[in-house]
């Protein structure tokens, strides 16, 4: 997992024809595998959708016997903490603190909606 992966909730709509490869992330989420949120941010533009950055992160830790453990349960607490409006998100950043016989993660993610519509308040707005 990079810097700057794209999360999508289930159930999030895609331009026609925008099938990229996704892998589950817990219950509610796929991780869109091998592309970083600028390389999508292009097709969904060029489809002539949006892709919102939305200001307001989220950050949630995790612990578990591995460093990728922790990080997995610190990824699924912060995807969860996405507010249920927003059907996307972004890994900001990853920090991981080594302790005895556990490790603790801190995973951060920022919020995005993919939408055909320009404004936050579609398609009413339009």
């Amino acid at each position: 997992m990079k810097q700057h992966s794209v999360f999508l909730r289930k159930g999030c709509v895609l331009p026609n024809r925008m099938d990229p490869l996704q892998e589950a992330v817990g219950e509610n989420w796929t991780q869109v595998e091998e592309l970083t949120a600028k390389i999508f941010d292009t097709m969904i533009r060029q489809a002539g959708w949006h892709f919102m950055w939305i200001r307001k992160s989220c950050a949630r830790r995790g612990i578990g016997t591995s460093r990728q453990n922790a990080i997995d349960s610190a990824l699924i607490h912060a995807l969860g903490g996405i507010a249920s409006r927003f059907n996307a998100a972004e890994l900001d950043s990853i920090q991981v603190a080594k302790y005895l016989i556990f490790h603790v993660a801190k995973v951060t993610v920022q919020p995005r909606q993919i939408q055909h519509y320009t404004s936050l308040d579609f398609p009413n707005a339009i």
